[in-house]
């Protein structure tokens, strides 16, 4: 499984079906896996930055830099359980866990001030300074009842995210 050659079994797509908890249909896997072939232009079985980099959508996206840090070196059943946050299927708490490792970069389980602060100058550019930023951050984090030392744990995102009509879904076009 992985070489653009190779076909996938029935056993390879529900193997996969089960390592994404079934948020993707078996066509949805396939149509993945043809995907997934054609952006692993070596046929090694992952995808490296670069070859994800290939992808217009995602080397536009403010934090490319960031998820290429998650997706790099993905085999097939580890890309589509990646893509799985992003299912219509998937719940709101795989959503949320998702955003979470987004932010915690250093993967230590929390998130600080400083953490948020570098998605923030992503996703603002030069639109505004360091100190808007951090004037906004300070305010945002005051009213949700946290200080600049705060650090967020997963359980924090829940309670931020939990009632939010959280919106990340890709659509999976099936041929």
């Amino acid at each position: 499984m992985g070489n653009a050659s190779s076909m996938l079994t029935q056993y390879d797509i529900e193997e996969v079906q089960d390592h994404c908890n079934n948020l993707f249909s078996q066509q949805e896997i396939v149509s993945l896996y043809e995907r997934f072939c054609q952006l692993d232009r070596n046929a090694k079985g992952f995808i490296s930055a670069d070859e994800f980099l290939s992808v217009p959508e995602f080397a536009m996206n403010p934090l490319s830099q960031r998820l290429l840090k998650m997706v790099d070196g993905l085999n097939f059943k580890d890309f589509v359980a990646f893509l799985s946050a992003f299912s219509a299927k998937a719940s709101k708490q795989q959503k949320i866990e998702l955003i979470f490792k987004v932010y915690d970069s250093d993967c230590n389980g929390k998130v600080s001030f400083n953490d948020i602060l570098e998605v923030l100058r992503d996703l603002s550019g030069p639109f505004m300074s360091d100190e808007q930023r951090e004037q906004v951050l300070v305010q945002v984090l005051k009213e949700a009842g946290y200080t600049r030392e705060s650090y967020l744990l997963l359980d924090d995102f829940v309670k931020v995210f939990g009632n939010s009509d959280l919106k990340m879904e890709v659509e999976v076009p099936i041929d």
